[in-house]
């Protein structure tokens, strides 16, 4: 049987085991597992257990996924991302639409602190849902927006995706967290000139503010947002000035969102107990993920599938052009039924190294996957962050109202795509200036 056919076999397996309620660790390292031993022998496979977690788990550049995720987990619980969207809501009060504007703004600062999707999704759900219910908004759309917002934490570092990709490529984490914050801001850009569109064809989604907010509640808002300025320059600026590398950032914010926390007196010791609980359990299950999916990435090379499918792409003369729409078209295809982690996992080792024989730009074609990773996270029926908001509206909200409210934002998501594409400078640019 050749590599090809044996791939095939393999992906089969694997989402047969996905689709029965397998955790996704678990069945990638199943299948990995049993297609070593029967490709290679057992030799071969309980070296490459023995020594993978080993390899991965000791590169101490990858201590920057739990640091990102405890910074995360600090500032949430110290109401530093409560204050930004606060602000945004304050100074944003008399344009139409300005709690969608503000939870806009507010999740784009907040990815400037924690490098996850999911939870900026749930946060953002339980903080802003409610208020925009409040003042009659449209819940499908305000709960669309909060997800659509929530995927900035995939671009704009520290972000968790990109560390994972620089895991499973060795591409160097500083240049992808540096390259993600043009897109990052533009995608942001593009939700707020999309939500004033939409809000002039449908003006009832967003009804006017009947609060009366003054220059002096704007100020005291405004001079609360320090905290969050801080962190971003410790982080992206430490990172951009070679002050340090990506490993020590995460540990540098992760301590600065701790000092600024405990001088606002606004955390105490359960809520770093369970930051430091959350840190540890999300880690632990990324690492797991990453571990098997590296594992299964090499079940795929040495049998032979990663070659065989590169010199199909090369001989079929797709070109960049089409190797790209294939790229799209799995993303969407697969994003639709597995979870934005997994994909990232499952699809990245094969991908990267077609995009490698095309001679692509490494780090566009980061940018670009993590984009596509980012709306399948909000793409129904099983997009991440669309779960996520559901989970923490606590039943306000229906899934079909919340898939409704959704579409707009795809669509957008789909311009800045094509944006990305058509200018690769918008992402090349700013990593070269480091």
């Amino acid at each position: 049987m050749g590599g090809l056919e044996t791939g095939l076999i393999a992906f089969a397996a694997l989402l047969g085991l996905l689709a029965m309620g397998v955790p996704v660790a678990f069945a990638l390292g199943v299948v990995a597992a049993a297609g070593m031993y029967l490709t290679i022998g057992a030799n071969f496979l309980f070296t490459t257990f023995q020594t993978t977690p080993y390899t991965l788990t000791s590169d101490y550049t990858f201590v920057v996924v739990p640091m990102f995720v405890l910074m995360g987990g600090i500032a949430g619980r110290a109401g530093i991302i409560s204050d930004l969207y606060t602000a945004a809501h304050y100074m944003l009060d008399r344009i139409k639409g300005s709690l969608l504007m503000a939870t806009i703004i507010a999740q784009a600062g907040f990815a400037a602190a924690s490098g996850s999707t999911v939870v900026a999704s749930s946060v953002f759900t339980r903080m802003a849902l409610p208020e925009m219910l409040r003042f009659g908004y449209n819940g499908g759309i305000a709960g669309g927006c909060i997800a659509a917002a929530g995927t900035l934490a995939g671009l704009i570092p520290p972000s968790i995706a990109m560390v994972l990709y620089a895991m499973l490529t060795t591409q160097p984490v500083g240049e992808l967290l540096i390259a993600g914050i043009i897109p990052g801001v533009l995608t942001a850009a593009a939700y707020m000139v999309g939500v004033r569109v939409m809000l002039i064809f449908r003006p009832e989604w967003a009804p006017p503010s009947k609060m009366t907010i003054t220059w002096g509640m704007r100020g005291r808002a405004m001079a609360k947002v320090w905290s969050v300025l801080l962190l971003m320059t410790l982080v992206m600026g430490g990172i951009y000035g070679g002050y340090y590398p990506p490993s020590a950032a995460g540990a540098v914010g992760a301590a600065g969102a701790l000092v600024i926390a405990l001088s606002m007196r606004r955390i105490g010791g359960r809520d770093i107990w369970e930051s430091l609980l959350e840190a540890a359990r999300i880690s632990a299950m990324i690492f797991a993920i990453v571990i098997a999916g590296l594992i299964f990435s090499r079940f795929l090379l040495i049998s032979g599938f990663i070659g065989e499918v590169r010199a199909l792409v090369i001989a079929s003369e797709l070109g960049v052009t089409g190797f790209l729409l294939v790229t799209i078209a799995i993303f969407l295809v697969l994003g639709m039924f597995i979870d934005s982690v997994s994909l990232l996992v499952i699809a990245v080792p094969f991908l990267y190294p077609i995009a490698q024989a095309l001679q692509i730009d490494p780090i566009w074609f980061a940018v670009i996957i993590i984009k596509l990773i980012e709306i399948a996270a909000i793409t129904p029926p099983v997009g991440l962050n669309l779960y996520a908001v559901l989970a923490a509206a606590n039943g306000v909200l229906r899934p079909a109202e919340l898939f409704r409210g959704i579409t707009p934002f795809i669509v957008i998501e789909f311009v800045v795509l094509g944006l990305l594409i058509a200018f690769p400078a918008l992402v090349t640019w700013l990593p070269t200036t480091m």
